[in-house]
């Protein structure tokens, strides 16, 4: 139906999550209309990312130095660890403001029915920043903020069962009625863990 660079294209951007074939097909003529500096400037960014941006040798979070900037942030706490699946995550914690410890990025939950386990996950780099008694500042404490879905969880557990020998005080972040929301909407799973997480006024 397409000429062979258009289709090659639309099958490229196909490839992309959530990415249909309408929406490539509309994204590829899109770029087509765009001016010259604009492709050649998308074409650059993509192969600039692909080349500059590496695991943060501390944290596993996305960066182009090494270490990235937060865990070469002195006023940050070392001794607390932000334990989030992505790297999407982490940029919204950080947007929330108010947490001024370091964090870890597993790139992934326990996912058995999709093949993912321990092993493909940042797990053995988080267990040995919590075992390793060398470095200045002890992990005292792993905030554990996966989400709260099935693998999620089952995440959360499981590495706290990895960290408790460790000595490494886990919690698991609090879930339950978003601001703004309306109880009579709230489903029971999540009105019962808001009950479950409350706190003294």
């Amino acid at each position: 139906m397409y000429a062979s660079p258009i289709a090659r294209l639309v099958q490229q951007l196909g490839k992309l999550p959530g990415i249909g074939e309408k929406t490539a097909a509309r994204l590829a003529f899109h770029i087509l209309r765009a001016s010259a500096e604009d492709a050649a400037a998308l074409a650059a960014a993509i192969v600039e990312v692909r080349q500059k941006i590496r695991f943060c040798s501390t944290c596993c979070d996305l960066t182009e130095a090494d270490p990235c900037a937060i865990c070469r942030d002195q006023r940050r706490d070392g001794t607390l660890v932000c334990v989030v699946a992505q790297p999407q995550d982490l940029v919204a914690i950080e947007r929330a403001g108010g947490y001024r410890g370091r964090y870890h990025v597993l790139h992934g939950v326990l996912s058995p029915l999709d093949g993912v386990g321990p092993d493909d996950l940042r797990i053995p780099e988080l267990l040995r920043r919590c075992g390793d008694g060398s470095v200045a500042e002890a992990i005292g404490e792993v905030i554990l903020a996966t989400s709260p879905s099935v693998e999620g969880e089952a995440t959360a557990v499981y590495l706290a069962k990895l960290l408790r020998p460790l000595g490494v005080r886990c919690s698991r972040i609090a879930t339950g009625v978003p601001i703004g929301g309306e109880l009579e909407y709230a489903d029971q799973v999540t009105l019962a863990r808001a009950i479950d997480g409350r706190r003294e006024m």
